[in-house]
């Protein structure tokens, strides 16, 4: 992308420097739609949350205070319903005084605290009379390294949760918690928990989550593709 500057030359951006314009635009747009009395999306959300992040970190603030100015930008009203339980970690990568870093903003709307500890939202079961839970095939030790809780949803990818956390990578390949459908299990600051893992159903298939699968997760090498990601970018628990 070039840009003109005051003496009618050009200056290139780098694809980091567009990206981050791109972000500011779109923060800028749900800026100016909250201030209208609108409630935000999930990309309006996003962007706000992860642009605050950056502007924190260019007012030379330390990753952690970022990340906690991030978490206080937006709270359950301020979004469409249903956008707190979709929005449940941001992840963004800011240039801080140290250098460039990933900051990762867990429960950054507040979702827990909008639906309870369960945090059940839109497409929740709400379990009556004889329901039986479903059964978990694996159980795992998951310690919370990170210094603000994280939340995993119902049918995310456990394998792909938040890199913050510790437990064995390999055995939640394929993974989802045991848990109601539309709930979640939240893990706070150094906290550790036991959970029940079973098998992703229907065709197997992992798009978005963290993006290290984005395909079926039973392709030959796809397991051992996803873990080699996984240490590549310091998830916990991948290590080889």
């Amino acid at each position: 992308m070039l840009l003109k500057d005051g003496q009618g030359g050009h200056v290139r951006l780098t694809p980091t420097e567009r990206d981050r314009l791109l972000l500011f635009g779109a923060a800028e747009l749900a800026r100016a739609r909250r201030a209208r009395g609108l409630r935000l999306n999930v990309p309006e959300a996003t962007a706000l949350i992860a642009d605050t992040v950056c502007e924190a970190a260019r007012d030379g603030v330390r990753l952690a205070e970022a990340i906690e100015r991030a978490r206080s930008v937006l709270g359950p009203d301020d979004v469409l319903p249903g956008v707190a339980d979709v929005v449940t970690e941001v992840h963004v990568e800011a240039v801080f005084d140290d250098g460039s870093r990933l900051a990762v903003v867990s429960d950054p709307i507040g979702a827990h605290e909008a639906h309870g500890a369960e945090g059940q939202g839109p497409g929740a079961l709400l379990p009556g009379p004889g329901y039986d839970e479903p059964q978990a095939v694996v159980r795992l030790t998951v310690v919370n390294t990170a210094a603000v809780p994280v939340s995993v949803t119902s049918h995310f990818h456990f394998f792909e949760a938040n890199p913050r956390l510790d437990f064995a990578r390999d055995a939640a390949y394929g993974m989802r918690l045991a848990v109601p459908a539309g709930s979640s299990v939240r893990f706070g600051p150094g906290e550790s928990a036991e959970v029940g893992l079973l098998p992703i159903g229907g065709e197997r298939v992992a798009i978005g989550f963290a993006g290290l699968v984005d395909g079926p997760l039973d392709a030959p090498g796809a397991r051992e593709e996803a873990l080699r990601r996984a240490a590549a970018c310091g998830y916990l628990g991948a290590e080889a």
